[in-house]
């Protein structure tokens, strides 16, 4: 049996469970942590076709979606966007519990 990297183990759990999928992708968002996004974000790649796959279904360069992709990746919001719209998914605003939303301030 030949071992699988943890990227295409990921990724095999992401195709075979879309729901756990956004439910991670929404748990790190939560907590901030980018590096882990674009990890997770890395792997749902690998689910949905490979870089190459991605970032044509995105019209994005490929070179330019690996380097997003990096743990030190700092994508653009249209290119987030274009990412996860070829997932299926989309970047939604919620407002965070217990904080003070800018709706209770309004006069």
């Amino acid at each position: 049996m030949k071992d699988r990297s943890h990227d295409e183990a990921m990724a095999e759990v992401f195709r075979g469970d879309p729901a756990y999928a956004v439910e991670l992708l929404n748990d790190i968002l939560a907590e901030g942590d980018q590096g882990e996004l674009m990890i997770a974000l890395r792997q749902m790649t690998k689910a949905f076709g490979g870089v190459q796959a991605v970032a044509e279904q995105a019209r994005l360069n490929p070179t330019q979606l690996y380097r997003t992709l990096s743990p030190k990746g700092n994508p653009v919001l249209s290119s987030l966007s274009a990412i996860l719209d070829t997932m299926g998914l989309r970047l939604a605003i919620t407002p965070r519990p217990g904080k003070v939303h800018v709706m209770d301030c309004a006069d």
